[in-house]
């Protein structure tokens, strides 16, 4: 099993967050053990379950759908990871009378595997692939939504605007990204949440690099303006998350 890496105090100093502090996670990390991986996809899939994370995302891509009459909508998520993200938005589609047809794709061969067989096991209808997120779209407009959950944080800054724009460049109607809030609140949240909700190692430690890695609102806001998603809007989430979205064509302003 890999060395993990030093776990943060629970109690950041005065100045530990005021800006980002991106260091290498475990999950980022080449030759991390299947075993180990697998383990820490399922807390993480515990974490996002009770946080609520595709719902939501379901409440944009509902109001689009319904503006467009019910016509089915291609949704695309980049870095899926495990696919939990998907299939959730997928069968709670389902559920509403939604048609959504769902693609995802991540980077990590063996994350697209997990994902597929989460998706099987679940009876999900999603399609996973392997793709690099940071790739330029095969062409524009690929999908009526594109969105990426708990990604944004993982990149430096030029990566993670390029990703806004190429993102832009695959939606032909709407963008989501629903990521961590870098803040004191957010990390203690993230310190008791994955203790509570998982025994992975992995998770625990990562949890506490992400907040630190994560982008502040304000940031997120002046990023997606330069990486010409003008209008976007900023919604705060429970627990201690963002869920950006720009819209082409609609004027928004910034919540």
């Amino acid at each position: 099993m890999p060395t993990a890496a030093p776990t943060p105090s629970a109690t950041p100093p005065g100045q530990g967050l005021q800006r980002r502090d991106r260091q290498p996670e475990v999950m980022d990390q080449p030759g991390l053990d299947p075993a180990e991986h697998a383990r820490a996809l399922a807390g993480l899939r515990r974490i996002n379950r009770i946080s609520g994370l595709a719902a939501s995302l379901l409440k944009p891509i509902e109001a689009l759908a319904r503006r467009r009459g019910g016509a089915p909508l291609q949704v695309l998520e980049l870095a899926c990871g495990g696919g939990d993200t998907a299939i959730d938005l997928a069968l709670m589609a389902q559920r509403r009378g939604l048609a959504l047809e769902l693609r995802a794709c991540d980077l990590n061969p063996e994350a697209v595997r997990i994902a597929e067989a989460n998706a099987q096991r679940r009876g999900a209808p999603v399609e996973f692939f392997c793709a690099d997120a940071l790739a330029a779209p095969p062409a524009p407009g690929e999908a009526d939504v594109v969105f990426c959950s708990l990604f944004l944080h993982h990149l430096p800054d030029a990566d993670a605007e390029r990703l806004l724009a190429l993102m832009a460049q695959r939606a032909l109607h709407l963008v989501l990204v629903n990521d961590l809030i870098r803040s004191r609140l957010g990390y203690a949240l993230a310190w008791t949440g994955t203790r509570l909700l998982s025994r992975s190692w992995v998770v625990h430690t990562d949890g506490l690099l992400s907040v630190r890695a994560a982008f502040q609102p304000a940031e997120v806001l002046a990023m997606a303006e330069r990486a010409g998603l003008a209008g976007s809007s900023l919604q705060r989430c429970w627990p201690e998350r963002y869920l950006l979205r720009w819209e082409r064509g609609l004027e928004q302003g910034h919540g």
